[in-house]
């Protein structure tokens, strides 16, 4: 006899709606499974290829088992959460889907970025003075700190 169980809002019981009696097996939500799900937005099987482990020892993290360090490090990487690890000059640095973003909070797709490139690769006289004004600017406004 097969048995439907339906996950229930009520502190993790599950009731069986054949025979409506509880079972017991309450779900966990870990730290881990918290990280890896929604912060890193990684499947089980996505992380087991990153950081070439087994999806069951994936699973064992999820249960509660600690995660090592190198493999949070490079599931963040992976996920964009942070480019910190890379170098000391993207501290602040951030991927959002298809965006860099900058400590400063400015949003750069690929098209900002190859027509700054392009103004510094042109260098020309009037250019050079834009060039100084936008620095100063991007200066001072990196100083400002947001509340």
């Amino acid at each position: 006899m097969a048995l439907y169980v339906k996950p229930s809002a009520y502190g993790g019981i599950m009731f069986c709606f054949r025979n409506m009696r509880k079972t017991n097996k309450p779900r966990r939500i870990t730290d881990n499974l918290i990280f890896r799900k929604y912060k890193c937005g990684l499947t089980r099987e996505e992380t087991a290829k990153l950081c070439f482990k087994t999806v069951r020892t994936v699973t064992e993290w999820d249960k509660g088992r600690p995660i090592p360090p190198e493999c949070k490090r490079l599931m963040r990487l992976y996920s964009g959460r942070a480019l910190d690890p890379l170098n000391v000059e993207w501290h602040g640095w951030r991927i959002k889907r298809n965006e860099l973003i900058t400590p400063n909070g400015w949003t750069l797709n690929p098209d900002r970025i190859i027509a700054g490139n392009a103004l510094l690769e042109i260098n020309s006289d009037d250019d050079r003075k834009n060039k100084s004004i936008l620095l100063r600017a991007a200066r001072s406004i990196q100083k400002i700190r947001y509340k």
